[in-house]
């Protein structure tokens, strides 16, 4: 699978407590009429847990320019994600309270409609219930073969 490219995503959930963000790549449409996409993340990780207790996330599609924050959100240890955006311009969704980077290519508020446990990943299918405004331009970022890449 490290050979197909893959779109690479910033998802960020706030818990009431803190603000948790991971860099995702297993992300996908599932449905234009209504919209529902899903994520998919490691069942043992946090932010399994955090989505499914609150149950909303956004969803930061990253541009080619942003190798540096899907490096932040992929480090072993991070800290919380506001820590993480202290030097990108940023705000909050309306529906979610989550953090959306104004510099992303696209960001998705959704609302979990179904979890489900598969091998050792949880995938989290959601409605998308808004989208946010950014201002991110240009080609996507990809990973392939454990790198990341400009789509062209």
């Amino acid at each position: 699978m490290a050979l197909l490219p893959a779109g690479v995503t910033v998802v960020t959930v706030a818990d009431g407590r803190d603000d948790v963000g991971a860099t995702v790549t297993a992300f996908g449409s599932v449905s234009a009429d209504p919209p529902i996409v899903s994520v998919s993340v490691d069942s043992e990780g946090y932010m399994a847990e955090v989505i499914g207790e609150t149950g909303a996330f956004v969803v930061n599609v990253l541009g080619a320019g942003q190798r540096v924050v899907a490096g932040r959100f992929s480090a072993e240890g991070r800290p919380s994600a506001r820590h993480l955006v202290t030097d990108q311009p940023h705000h909050r969704g309306e529906r979610t309270r989550a953090i959306v980077l104004d510099d992303a290519l696209a960001a998705l508020e959704c609302s979990v409609r179904q979890r489900l446990e598969v091998g050792d990943h949880t995938v989290f299918l959601a409605d998308v219930v808004g989208l946010s405004g950014v201002r991110g331009e240009g080609p996507a970022l990809v990973r392939r073969t454990g790198r990341y890449h400009a789509l062209a």
